[in-house]
């Protein structure tokens, strides 16, 4: 498979490019910078994401937001309809976004984002990534999208190849804690690019 990766450098980036090409797969990384041997690209560019994704089977978008003030949802979501433009002018139809847990339930009807006393300086980043889930959510039935959503909490770590998966309910183990590795995270997301059976829907991985 052919692996188009916006964000191939990041915490998370850099584990599924890891892991994908641990299994065969080849990556075409993708950073604003172009470092560490990526391509220099700007996710938010429609044009740009046609040329890159061109032949590619899947697309994945795994960069953050900024992490202050309003500016971070409107970032992300420029990246988000850059990307969604992109893949359809490419001709690819497999899209999975690096998501965040803000958008999973504590309680029914009850997100993460929306809990008491969550911190103020995490709602910025948190909300994009909320915004940029009901932009895929809204605009991408022609698309074979997958939000893959990390548990509260998620670390470099030990790649076990374990993992649950659920939807909109916050999962945790038997200590009350919802967490998973990077590494762990990336097989979650390598498994669903070559599965395929996970499609249009937000996924939540978690141990």
């Amino acid at each position: 498979m052919r692996i188009l990766l916006f964000g191939a450098t990041g915490m998370i980036g850099s584990r599924i490019a890891a892991e994908a090409v641990k299994r065969g797969h080849e990556v075409t990384g993708a950073t604003r910078s172009g470092k560490d041997g990526t391509l220099a690209a700007d996710a938010s560019d429609a044009d740009t994401v046609a040329r890159l994704a061109a032949g590619h089977d899947a697309v994945v978008l795994a960069v953050s937001p900024p992490r202050g003030g309003i500016e971070a949802t409107e970032s992300l979501l420029e990246v988000g309809r850059g990307v969604l433009d992109g893949v359809r002018r490419a001709g690819v139809r497999r899209l999975v976004v690096v998501g965040g847990a803000g958008i999973l339930e504590v309680s029914p009807g009850v997100r993460v984002v929306d809990t008491p006393g969550f911190p103020e300086d995490a709602l910025p980043p948190v909300r994009a990534q909320v915004a940029l889930f009901e932009l895929v959510r809204d605009n991408a039935d022609d698309l074979e999208w997958t939000y893959l959503s990390p548990p509260a909490v998620i670390t470099p770590g030990e790649r076990t190849g374990a993992y649950r998966t659920g939807d909109h309910q916050l999962l945790s183990d038997g200590e009350g804690n919802s967490h998973i590795s990077t590494e762990d995270y990336a097989v979650a997301l390598v498994d669903e690019l070559e599965q395929g059976e996970l499609t249009r829907r937000l996924v939540h991985v978690a141990y």
